[in-house]
This record gives C-alpha cells, sequence and structure tokens, in this order.
C-alpha cells in the first residue's frame, strides 16, 4: 500500500471518528495538536512565518519575534479548527449550521445578483472555514458550485467532494476544461466560488497582493467578462466562539474599458486589493501553508 493510500485512509479513519463526538471535543482535540506541531521547527513553519510577516508588514504594524511567534501558533490554531470542523460538518443539522453562522454584509447584494440569472463568481481567499459559507448558500439560496485543486490519491478528492456535497456543495476539479464547465454553471444561472489567493498553475496574473509582487489566477475575472457573470469577493471568518461570519464585497464593475487582457489584469487586481484587505482583517484565518508570499522569516 503506498504512502499516498495510506494517507487517504488516515484521513477517513479520522475524520469517521471526529463526526462521532461533539464538534466543540473535536475543534479542542484539532488545536491542540496544531498548537503542539507550530512548536516543532519545519518548511512549513517557516513559509507560515513569511506570509504572517508579509501581513503585518502590510499593515504597518511593528512587531517582535516572539509577537511574530505567537501570531504563527494562533495560524496553526486556526487551521486545526478549520480541519475539525470540515470532518464534522458534513453530519451537522441545518438547524445547528444555521445558528452558528451569519452574514456581516453583502447577503442581500448576493441574492440579487444571482436572482438576475445571469450568474455569480465570488472570489474567495483562504481565510476561516469557507465550507461554512458554501453550506449556508446551500441552504438559503442556491448551492454553491466551487471549482478545487485535484489532490492525491483520488480517493482523498473523492473523500473530500463528497464531504463538501454533502453540505450543499457541487465540486468541480480544476483541470484543462474547467474553465468551460464553469462557464456552463454560470450561464446557467449558478453561484461559482473560485480560491484564489494561490496560483496553482503559476501562470496567473502579477498584482501587487498584501504589497508583495506576486501572481493570482484569472479565472475569476477572465469568467465574469466572457460570461457577463456578477463579480464579488466572498470570506467566511471564523469566532468569535464556535460562530462564523460571511461578508461579502461587490460586485466590481466589470464593464469593458480595455482589451479582454487588460481587463483582466485591472480586475484581477481589484480583486487583490480587496482580498488584501480581508486577510489583514485577521491574519492568523489566513491558511496558505504551502508556499512563500513574502520574505522567508
Amino acid at each position: 500500500m503506498s504512502s499516498h493510500t495510506y494517507r487517504g485512509a488516515g484521513l477517513k479513519t479520522v475524520a469517521t471518528a471526529a463526526r462521532r463526538l461533539p464538534t466543540n471535543p473535536s475543534v479542542k482535540v484539532a488545536e491542540s495538536l496544531a498548537w503542539l506541531l507550530a512548536l516543532v521547527p519545519s518548511a512549513t513553519r517557516s513559509r507560515v512565518s513569511a506570509n504572517m510577516a508579509t501581513v503585518l508588514d502590510y499593515r504597518g504594524e511593528q512587531y517582535s519575534s516572539r509577537a511574530l511567534k505567537r501570531l504563527v501558533r494562533k495560524a496553526f490554531v486556526s487551521y486545526g479548527r478549520y480541519y475539525a470542523e470540515v470532518m464534522t460538518l458534513p453530519g451537522a443539522r441545518r438547524e445547528r449550521i444555521l445558528s452558528a453562522i451569519s452574514w456581516e454584509s453583502g447577503g442581500e447584494v448576493l441574492r440579487e445578483l444571482w436572482e438576475r440569472g445571469d450568474g455569480v463568481v465570488i472570489a474567495i481567499p483562504h481565510i476561516g472555514s469557507w465550507e461554512w459559507g458554501g453550506s449556508l448558500l446551500g441552504l438559503t439560496i442556491d448551492p454553491l458550485v466551487v471549482a478545487v485543486e485535484a489532490l492525491d490519491p483520488p480517493e482523498l478528492f473523492e473523500w473530500f467532494r463528497h464531504a463538501r456535497e454533502s453540505i450543499g456543495m457541487e465540486v468541480e476539479a480544476l483541470g484543462p476544461s474547467i474553465g468551460s464547465r464553469l462557464m456552463h454553471h454560470l450561464r446557467d444561472g449558478r453561484m461559482v466560488g473560485l480560491l484564489c489567493d494561490r496560483d496553482l498553475s503559476g501562470d496567473g496574473v502579477e498584482v501587487q497582493l498584501l504589497g508583495v509582487t506576486t501572481t493570482m489566477p484569472a479565472g475569476p475575472a477572465m469568467l465574469a467578462l466572457r460570461t457577463g457573470a456578477a463579480l464579488t469577493c466572498g470570506v467566511v471568518y471564523s469566532g468569535p466562539g464556535t460562530s462564523h461570519r460571511v461578508k461579502v464585497i461587490g460586485p466590481l464593475d466589470t464593464s469593458r474599458r480595455g482589451t479582454l487582457r487588460q481587463d483582466v489584469v485591472r480586475l484581477t487586481q481589484e480583486i487583490a486589493d480587496h482580498l488584501s484587505e480581508l486577510i489583514a482583517r485577521h491574519p492568523e484565518q489566513w491558511h496558505v501553508f504551502a508556499e512563500v508570499i513574502g520574505r522567508p522569516r
């Protein structure tokens, strides 16, 4: 049995066990384990430290090494909470979900945009637990179509697909035909969520994100421009306590001002500006552990 197979089987076993426990104990266990992992020197911890330092620089804050380490530990703990909640959310009842998540802003605007029937693109950062937002939309407006990274082994991706679909989302795996599939959903008047603060393909648009030059996927802007769908930015913050808060910004101005490329670049930078502000509000909830956005610290 390969390491990938062991990984997939292990996650399924943990998830099954977690669902048999009340959510709060599962979260506490995950947070404690994540806090311990944050104490161990690793490449992942260095990446998180670089990302947190980038956010603090963007906010113009003076900070000590000790303060940065505290923020890194909080980021690990937040990630532990995220995984525990993803594992237990599929078994949650409608009443529990609706009692634990609320709109901070943008809910009525999003509904109005969806009711127009032209489709809605939601650009999402890896903040808090976006699955909670998808579950809320599925229960109150329309199931959210989400495009996510394919995982190895395929069994692991299928487990996550099943978990997300069981809480009211429709999952599409990133791949060569993803653009046409998402355009089809948008032309059917659907809402499409795209996690876009990581450029997985490496061929994205150059932007300033959190004051740092990097690249972001062109997908959200391109889809909105090519289909006429509304373009928004959305985030789900975890807390205070066990609650979750949804904030949606938009719609962004997608009227044509230049060539398609020029408009894609303009809108992608506008998305980056909004995501920078959303991330800076709660940097400890920014779950980008796979790559360094800023300088290694």
